[in-house]
């Protein structure tokens, strides 16, 4: 299965937060899938991490270093296929960054890992 990560799905995981859900962290150890986080998620987390809204704990390069890279994640560019779901997706959801996650899942075919019930307006394949 291939596997998008929601950006809080995956500071859950890499921080061992209870608030994943079973199923979430089964997926994304499962060395049989392929788990991919999104450039627009390490963006947020930069964003963020930089007003004082986020504490990871670690610099950026750390988390791609120790995080990303030791978990066998892919770092998913924003590509022009993305761009092009993007610009007709319906406002269901008003996060940027959530909408460009939405269209890349649609786009590349991936499962979605989110908690977020605003996904299941959209024709995405969302697990929790």
């Amino acid at each position: 299965m291939k596997l998008l990560l929601d950006t809080h799905a995956f500071i859950w995981f890499i921080e061992g937060n209870s608030k994943l859900s079973g199923k979430a962290k089964a997926l994304i150890e499962a060395s049989d899938n392929q788990r991919f986080l999104s450039i627009a998620s390490l963006w947020e987390m930069t964003i963020k991490k930089s007003l004082g809204k986020l504490e990871l704990g670690m610099d950026m390069q750390t988390l791609i270093d120790e995080h990303i890279s030791q978990n066998a994640m892919e770092i998913l560019p924003i590509d022009t296929s993305a761009l092009f779901i993007l610009q007709d997706l319906p406002f269901h959801h008003k996060d940027p960054v959530d909408r460009l996650i939405i269209s890349q899942s649609l786009a590349d075919d991936l499962v979605l890992l989110s908690i977020d019930e605003h996904f299941s307006s959209y024709q995405v394949n969302c697990v929790w």
